[in-house]
């Protein structure tokens, strides 16, 4: 089990060497842009490639996020049970998770096949829509699998 909880973690370090690629490259874009735009030679399709962009920082931080449990938490409720009480809680919320971030996966997928299918691509640029849909489904399949690792660790006893 320790090598696939390791494995998983040096997926989703990767993944989020991606997303923080691309947070400095909206950075970076966001301020030419702005520079450029006082010259009077504002970058084309900026608007839209940030968009697309946000959403591969949204997309592939999260796994990550989700494994140092970086997200805001309100755990004074739960945090009065006892340990086994506050195990079936997390179990039943992470094992949720599996299942909706899976059926999300899923659909993105389905969804980026009907983008690629219709030649959908932006306006401006003309960028395919496809290649995002299906990178977001793939870190939701990643996600699956970190919380997976949380039942795994809840199991073990190293979960908190």
């Amino acid at each position: 089990m320790g090598w696939f909880l390791d494995k998983v973690y040096k997926l989703t370090r990767y993944i989020n060497v991606i997303s923080g690629a691309s947070l400095t490259f909206i950075m970076l874009l966001t301020v030419a842009d702005i520079i450029l735009r006082d010259l009077r030679r504002p970058i084309v399709g900026t608007f839209e490639i940030v968009a697309l962009s946000g959403a591969i920082v949204i997309g592939c931080g999260l796994p990550f996020t989700t494994w140092v449990r970086g997200h805001v938490n309100t755990d004074f409720l739960i945090m009065r049970f006892s340990q086994k009480t506050r195990n079936i809680f997390h179990l039943f919320t992470r094992c949720f998770g599996i299942c909706l971030f899976l059926l999300i996966g899923f659909e993105l997928i389905k969804y980026g096949m009907d983008l690629r299918r219709a030649g959908e691509v932006s306006p401006t640029l003309t960028l395919p829509f496809y290649p995002i849909a299906y990178g977001l489904g793939v870190c939701c399949f990643v996600q699956s699998l970190v919380l997976l690792c949380d039942i795994f660790k809840i199991f073990g006893g190293k979960y908190e």
